[in-house]
């Protein structure tokens, strides 16, 4: 997906105090005869507070650039707009766009924020970066449907973006956050904490949202470490689906296709280890092992 983003050269001073409330978002949504659409997991938050909350968690300041999806119909993004320099908001639903124009204009807001309408699973980061270098934030307040998939595929290809703050289901946070022996320490957890340190940082509860969700939300901050160097990704890939496939057995057992007892020992992993056990150093160390005297 080709997309041009024009969002340079917008350093305003900051803008407060706001934030939508809950009898406005409710009028916006009315006035515009539109509803939260379950299938797209839209959940708007209506507590001001809360928006002051995350922006602040987020540290985003006015020399930031920010990318927000799923912004709806802009509770987040005035909230980011009126404290970064620039936001690129990208939102799936057309049906929402005249909402979110009309909250920012309203709010003199709307020259600092881009709203693309587009699908965050399809976007050509790359494409993103180039057109604009530079380091950025992603805050949002993501669908639950697509929330670890996007942030796992930001990490991947889009290394511009160098802090992460993301809003979502308290069992994909706590996943992407868990570390080695946890029951919840999987391949999320592993992939997101190869590209990043990752922390949860907060709850929010279910009555800040509209329509209020059946499960609970917790803010998850990840901050970009330094790439890994000398490791074939495929290889790593590979590994960690194949044991976590088969998560109950020793390493030895799921990984019999793809590792030798030689390279075990030469990664310093016991062959009777669980795939739980390892952490993302140490999985970097049996990938590199392999790579480097592949089976027959």
């Amino acid at each position: 997906m080709q997309i041009t983003w024009d969002c340079a050269d917008r350093y305003g001073d900051p803008v407060s105090q706001l934030n939508l409330g809950a009898a406005e978002i409710r009028a916006v949504l009315d006035r515009h005869e539109l509803a939260p659409s379950r299938s797209l997991g839209q959940n708007f938050v209506v507590d001001p507070n809360t928006i002051d909350r995350i922006v602040r968690i987020a540290n985003v300041g006015p020399d930031d650039q920010v990318i927000e999806i799923g912004p709806g119909i802009g509770s987040l993004t005035v909230g980011l707009a009126a404290t970064a320099s620039c936001v690129v908001a990208l939102e799936l639903d057309r049906h929402l766009l005249p909402a979110l124009a009309e909250v920012l204009e309203g709010r003199g807001l709307r020259d600092r924020v881009d709203i693309v309408n587009a699908d965050a699973t399809e976007i050509d980061w790359g494409t993103f970066g180039v057109a604009h270098p530079g380091s950025w934030k992603l805050v949002a307040n993501l669908p639950y449907n697509v929330a670890a998939p996007v942030v796992l595929r930001i990490l991947d290809e889009a290394a511009f973006v160098s802090e992460v703050l993301v809003m979502v289901q308290r069992e994909v946070g706590e996943r992407l956050a868990a570390g080695p022996g946890s029951a919840t320490y999987g391949i999320p957890s592993v992939k997101a904490q190869y590209w990043a340190d990752v922390s949860v940082v907060g709850t929010v509860p279910r009555a800040v949202f509209h329509p209020v969700p059946k499960v609970e939300s917790v803010l998850v901050r990840m901050i970009r470490r330094p790439a890994v160097a000398d490791v074939d990704r495929d290889v790593l890939w590979s590994l960690v689906r194949a044991a976590f496939g088969q998560r109950r057995k020793m390493l030895r057992r799921s990984l019999a296709a793809e590792v030798t007892d030689a390279q075990f020992e030469q990664a310093g992993v016991s062959p009777t280890a669980r795939p739980q056990d390892l952490d993302v150093e140490t999985w970097v160390e049996l990938a590199r092992a392999v790579a480097a005297t592949p089976n027959p």
